[in-house]
């Protein structure tokens, strides 16, 4: 059996992108790209961290170009990054040096430093705020000026915080690891192979899909793992970046400042029963950690939970293997192998019809 030919096919096709092009611009709105990246914070956040690309320009106008659709506006970061020439490797970023804008722990009310609640939707009614309707740009800036003048007041101190773990760990109660000072592998250069290595599964998890990622932390949460977690520390802030100076031996002082990235990051407690000598078994903590692009928190909770599920994969349960989880939560992975349904698939679908056909025949699949 052979495919049936079909006319006017390239015709059709630019049709269907004129239609495209057609229902974005039919209701004669121009959103700017520019608007974009400054209204819709948790969007862009989402798409660089699924693209795996920090740049909030290119983020908003890829959500332009998908019309909306995250799944499209991954993809086109994702397609972009691809054909940009690597230059510099930065140097291992240390989220101890974060800036911070927010820092909450769920396991202790009172943590040196204190909790800094920033930004965030958590404390509000989540009701919709119908006066959006009708906002207007001078009532802006009379809001931005009176919270400048209030935060020009403010004494900040936001660098050097203590980590919460470090406090469980002088008492002895974090689960001792070994130290891995291997070369990070890179998912982007090569594929993964099982069984990864934790810095594999970091990356992939933290350009995970949040739907999927957030539904797999849910599912280990909720028993299919047995996992129980506590946020030890959930920080968000802004991370300096360093690369080698390109004309100079690669020590610590030939570094060159080049930015700042906003990041989310997370350790979370989970609680385990270890065997010590003569049989005594105590209770310890292992750690789970997220590391997101941008202020992503229920991905980087959800991610830390699976990244230690995925350190204990001798469990028995879906969260816990690594090609289950890893395969299925990439977002364009996903949605490409899902989209790709859409293609014509006239033959194999023919091939099921015939055996079908002959299973209803007297003589057929199944009788005697």
């Amino acid at each position: 059996m052979g495919y049936v030919a079909v006319k006017g096919g390239t015709a059709a096709i630019e049709e269907s992108i004129k239609r495209l092009h057609y229902e974005r611009i039919k209701g004669k709105k121009i959103i700017e790209a520019d608007t974009i990246k400054n209204t819709m914070r948790g969007f862009i956040d989402k798409i660089m961290s699924e693209g795996s690309l920090y740049s909030r320009d290119l983020a908003a106008l890829a959500i332009k170009q998908a019309e909306g659709n995250p799944e499209e506006a991954a993809f086109l970061i994702r397609a972009y990054r691809s054909t940009l020439p690597r230059m510099h490797y930065s140097r291992v970023a240390e989220p101890d040096e974060i800036r911070i804008e927010r820092r909450i722990s769920a396991a202790f009310k009172d943590v040196p430093g204190g909790q800094i609640l920033g930004a965030s939707v958590d404390y509000t009614h989540r009701l919709l705020n119908f006066e959006l309707y009708d906002e207007k740009l001078e009532d802006l800036e009379l809001l931005l000026a009176e919270y400048d003048k209030t935060a020009a007041n403010a004494v900040e101190n936001t660098n050097g915080f203590p980590k919460v773990v470090d406090f469980l760990r002088q008492e002895g109660l974090i689960a001792k690891v070994e130290a891995d000072d291997a070369e990070p592998r890179d998912i982007t250069r090569k594929s993964i192979e099982f069984p990864t290595t934790r810095s594999e599964r970091l990356q992939t998890l933290t350009r995970g899909e949040a739907g999927a990622v957030t539904a797999l932390g849910y599912a280990a949460i909720r028993g299919y793992g047995a996992v129980h977690p506590t946020v030890g520390e959930l920080r968000v802030g802004q991370l300096p970046v360093y690369i080698d100076y390109p004309f100079a031996d690669n020590d610590d002082e030939n570094s060159i400042y080049i930015g700042e990235i906003q990041i989310t990051e997370v350790e979370t407690l989970i609680p385990s029963m270890a065997e010590k000598q003569q049989g005594k078994k105590e209770i310890e903590f292992s750690i789970g950690y997220g590391i997101c692009y941008g202020q992503n928190e229920t991905k980087a909770i959800a991610m830390s939970i699976l990244d230690n599920c995925l350190e204990n994969s001798h469990v028995n349960s879906p969260v816990h293997d690594e090609e289950f989880v890893l395969m299925h939560i990439d977002c364009v992975e996903a949605a490409g192998f899902i989209s790709h349904l859409k293609l014509p698939h006239y033959v194999t679908f023919q091939s099921e019809l015939d055996t079908a056909r002959k299973t209803r025949k007297p003589g057929g699949y199944g009788d005697e």
